[in-house]
């Protein structure tokens, strides 16, 4: 046979190569969807991890300490990412509010690429939940955070080890079944 009658079966051959590409990658989707695993939840490496180093200025006008993770030591700290541009940390602030008005910890902010007069402005509007707020301007305490977007939320043991990363804005129901518990938890842990 020569070489040109073999070239149909090998076009031939080509042409399912699209569809069992397809198949891999339609099986792969459907093996993910059937796994259970949230999508929406990112892990961090810094799970289990001490808080990066940080030591924010204050934020001007706000008459509070910066962010400074020395103080974190012996108590439970929540740290909330926020910024006045973003507009899911408005839709969370009520509940941030709410949240400060638990005293068994610190709810802590950090300031992420936010001009001050901004944010300062966002605090007069909607309240301060926050007992420390650490201004980051340009973004390098949030990269050694792992900060992916705003609004993100970690808890912080007593011993400064971060327990968990909530991505996204807190709501009553994402408080109740996924933020809670860990503070829960971190508060029953004793150091």
């Amino acid at each position: 046979m020569s070489a040109d009658a073999n070239a149909p079966r090998r076009r031939s051959k080509i042409v399912f190569l699209p569809i069992l590409l397809f198949a891999l990658l339609a099986a792969l989707f459907l093996a993910q969807l059937l796994s259970g695993r949230d999508a929406s939840e990112v892990p961090s490496v810094l799970i289990g991890q001490p808080a990066p180093a940080t030591a924010l200025p204050p934020l001007a006008g706000a008459d509070l300490p910066g962010l400074n993770s020395s103080a974190f030591a012996g108590k439970v700290t929540l740290v909330n990412v926020w910024a006045s541009w973003c507009a899911p940390c408005r839709e969370e602030h009520p509940v941030l509010v709410e949240l400060a008005k638990d005293t068994r910890f610190t709810l802590a902010g950090l300031n992420y690429k936010d001009k001050p007069a901004n944010a300062s402005k966002f605090l007069v509007d909607l309240g301060n939940p926050y007992a420390a707020i650490g201004v980051d301007e340009a973004g390098k305490a949030g990269l050694d955070w792992g900060v992916y977007g705003v609004p993100e939320t970690f808890v912080v043991g007593r011993d400064g080890t971060i327990l968990y990363k909530h991505i996204g804005p807190l709501t009553p129901a994402s408080l109740a079944s996924a933020l809670m518990p860990h503070v829960e938890k971190a508060l029953a842990t004793t150091n």
